[in-house]
């Protein structure tokens, strides 16, 4: 069973921006790859486990500083207490689900809408 890692808080400290979770990461590898839920209106970073992968689910709340770091070229860390994992490849991945979804209508009218008012 996939699990669903929630973003709790969003901050750029120390040159980073730093996605705090609701729950461990340790142990999940960066699956340097990003989907689109467009039912749920966020973005997916695949984390690669030893069993399946974990989603850290990146929701519209958390877009503009998305956009910031995607601007400014900040490396993209999630992180749970004292433990941080980058998100490998992400900028990359970032740039080529945005271009896919805008002026996309298979993400569905409002998902296109939201992703082309933020970014």
């Amino acid at each position: 069973m996939k699990k669903r890692i929630t973003i709790l808080k969003a901050n750029i400290t120390e040159n980073k921006l730093l996605l705090e979770t609701n729950e461990p990461v340790s142990g999940l590898v960066p699956g340097e790859q990003i989907l689109v839920d467009s039912e749920e209106y966020s973005f997916i970073y695949l984390m690669e486990g030893q069993k399946d992968y974990s989603f850290i689910v990146l929701t519209e709340d958390i877009w503009p500083i998305l956009k910031t770091a995607k601007e400014q070229e900040i490396p993209v860390w999630v992180t749970f207490n004292e433990e941080q994992t980058e998100l490998i490849n992400f900028h990359d991945e970032f740039e080529y689900v945005i271009s896919n979804v805008k002026g996309n209508s298979n993400y569905g009218n409002e998902m296109v809408t939201k992703v082309e008012g933020i970014f």
